[in-house]
């Protein structure tokens, strides 16, 4: 495992950073395609919030009129949320699953934002605040179906004295994500702690910090799964320090931190209300496999490339929040979520907060 290339499992982060960078401004665009693949988290931000899905609604298909029998078309990103989803893909696959299914993955959240636009897709799993960016480019044209995919941050060092936000007091703290959604969640929970003095110093990429810490275990940084889990099988002297969810949820008790949910165009929702209902089970049920089945569900991670390997896989996906919250159980923790967000830069969440169509409740 000390052998681990952090190479290897950029794919899968690379996920984490369109999710958590979705939602920046200009400002954070100073990386190129080819950097984003390496898992940096400035990755697409002016993307999303100036070129993605440009249509102001969204397009009325064919396919949104078609018979019940046939397939539903849904997109996501390689990373945590595809790998709470495998089980499902896996059934669909051998022909095991209740409905019907085409999955397509992808490494650039443009790409499934643009598909779900357009009435190529119609489900898709993207970014929290990409959500709530489509809902307001394509006037009120997709609902949030469900979250499945909670924080994914967490603070890593070897000095053993941190164990909470309060103890970031006076640290220098290594991080991706400036003017994006990493930044705009450490300074919320910085300030509601009264912490004022923790010197944040922005990195280009989540292997640079891993790489530092991999000389210095010294260090403090804000690492996401499952770099975490590379940076510390890199050098045995680094831990976790403690979870941004467990930090989140001690500040803020109606929301939860995330990174990604699941939504439907209403067209197709519309007409299609039955084999929605059948997905949300079906993908609850193969989250719920991928958090009680760690092993097979590795396996599978492996098997459909979103880490390379699967015994890197088994060790990242408990600690990658997979999760499907529905009902009003999403809509707290979202809403609150979103909030945060508009708070700290209304252009991460489209401009403004999403209504209560945004929210379906079933």
């Amino acid at each position: 495992m000390k052998k681990m290339k952090l190479a290897g499992l950029a794919t899968a982060v690379f996920m984490f950073a369109a999710m958590m960078t979705a939602c920046g401004n200009a400002k954070a665009t100073n990386v190129t395609t080819e950097q984003a693949t390496e898992a940096t988290t400035e990755s697409a931000a002016e993307t999303v919030t100036t070129t993605a899905a440009p249509e102001t609604t969204v397009a009325s298909t064919a396919a949104a009129e078609t018979a019940t029998d046939e397939a539903m078309r849904v997109g996501s990103l390689k990373g945590p949320t595809t790998m709470g989803l495998v089980n499902l893909m896996k059934a669909s696959e051998s022909g095991t699953s209740e409905g019907k299914y085409q999955f397509k993955m992808e490494t650039q959240p443009d790409q499934i934002l643009a598909g779900l636009v357009s009435g190529d897709l119609d489900v898709a799993l993207i970014p929290a605040n990409m959500a709530s960016v489509a809902y307001n480019k394509t006037k009120h044209g997709v609902s949030v179906i469900d979250i499945n995919t909670l924080g994914v941050l967490y603070i890593v060092s070897g000095d053993e004295t941190i164990k909470n936000m309060k103890d970031l007091s006076g640290k220098t703290v290594l991080s991706t994500g400036q003017g994006a959604s990493p930044e705009y969640v450490l300074n919320y929970l910085l300030s509601s702690n009264n912490v004022t003095d923790c010197n944040v110093q922005f990195m280009s990429e989540a292997t640079e910090i891993a790489a530092k810490l991999k000389e210095d275990s010294s260090l403090v940084a804000l690492l996401p799964q499952p770099f975490v889990t590379a940076a510390c099988a890199q050098n045995p002297d680094l831990k976790v320090a403690f979870s941004l969810n467990d930090a989140w949820n001690e500040v803020s008790a109606d929301s939860k931190l995330l990174t990604g949910v699941t939504v439907v165009r209403n067209d197709y929702l519309k007409n299609h209300a039955d084999q929605v209902a059948t997905f949300l089970k079906e993908h609850a049920s193969s989250t719920e496999k991928a958090n009680a089945d760690v092993a097979e569900t590795a396996k599978l991670v492996a098997e459909y490339g979103i880490i390379e390997k699967a015994p890197v896989a088994e060790k990242a996906l408990p600690n990658c929040s997979i999760v499907c919250l529905t009902g009003n159980d999403m809509k707290s923790a979202l809403s609150g979520y979103l909030n945060v967000l508009y708070q700290a830069n209304p252009k991460s969440v489209g401009g403004n907060l999403p209504e209560n169509d945004f929210y379906f409740i079933g």
